[in-house]
């Protein structure tokens, strides 16, 4: 169990992050999400211990994890980290990057591990291939498979899918969720992807501000946002007399009290987001065609 204990952070004078508290189980995944410079990344970086807190504790079962004023190597042999910058060997293959740290005592048993996180991974074709020769989306792939490698008790993973294929990305993640599921490691996501979220985070917190602003399941959060910032990362939405609905919560109807002008429409692949005036500003709804500009049109609100 990851416990995080009102920790504060800053950089010089700047707070980044303000009394953060938090539990994660055993074999659970947490996503973090946030706008850019909300504290996702630092937040993961002081989980590792490559900083010192200025203020709180954080613990891994009954360890204290400390940074580098009182450790000489940074990180803990329970806990891997795979960040943007992935710190790959450029000369050497996938499969041998993989392989880096383990044991060569039993090299069936090496060769079997390997070849089962290339496989998690999706990079059979690319296993004999030196990493410099590799795309970044490759590359990103190749360094979640080597965190798996030494079978970690904890993976932090700050947007480890963002530079990979979107057709690739719906699979891989598939992969790689369900293998941390089945091997009962816990996992921290900071993503601004919703999808990484959706379908596979067990929690989720909302930094902004340097604060927690919410915490709660994945469909909790969407079914009942909050905050306009919360809506926003689940999808297109609107603020109407006060209350927040999506898109898709409003649809186009022959009669109501709800009557706008159409601004323009937009092709979103299995329907149209049209942007309506309504009370002086741009609403948008869901609807099966497109609608010329200028039209009149009657809306409803389904909850």
């Amino acid at each position: 169990m990851l416990q995080v204990k009102h920790i504060d952070f800053a950089y010089d004078k700047t707070i980044v992050l303000n009394d953060i508290s938090f539990v994660v189980q055993k074999g659970e995944n947490l996503a973090i999400i946030g706008e850019s410079g909300s504290g996702k990344s630092t937040l993961l970086k002081l989980i590792y211990g490559e900083y010192d807190l200025d203020k709180g504790e954080i613990y891994w079962k009954d360890l204290q994890i400390l940074g580098p004023k009182f450790n000489l190597v940074i990180g803990y042999d329970f806990m891997k980290s795979v960040t943007q910058e992935f710190d790959l060997m450029p000369y050497i293959t996938v499969e041998e990057n993989i392989g880096k740290f383990l044991s060569r005592f039993y090299l069936e048993e090496r060769q079997s591990r390997i070849d089962e996180l290339v496989k998690v991974v999706e990079l059979e074709a690319f296993a004999k291939t030196k990493v410099q020769y590799l795309s970044g989306g490759q590359k990103q792939r190749v360094a979640i498979a080597r965190a798996l490698a030494k079978a970690p008790e904890l993976l932090l993973l700050d947007e480890p899918f963002s530079h990979i294929d979107n057709f690739k990305k719906q699979s891989l993640r598939r992969n790689v969720f369900k293998y941390l599921k089945e091997n009962n490691i816990t996992c921290i996501v900071a993503s601004h992807d919703k999808n990484d979220v959706l379908g596979f985070a067990d929690n989720m917190l909302v930094l902004d501000q340097a604060k927690i602003i919410a915490e709660d399941k994945p469909e909790v959060l969407y079914n009942n946002p909050k905050l306009p910032l919360i809506a926003s990362f689940f999808g297109e939405y609107n603020v109407i007399d006060r209350n927040i609905y999506y898109a898709h919560q409003l649809k186009i109807v022959e009669s109501s009290e709800l009557k706008a002008i159409v601004k323009t429409s937009y092709f979103n692949g299995n329907h149209w987001l049209i942007e309506v005036e309504f009370k002086g500003a741009s609403i948008f709804i869901e609807h099966k065609q497109a609608i010329k500009p200028g039209v009149k049109i009657q809306f409803s609100i389904s909850s």
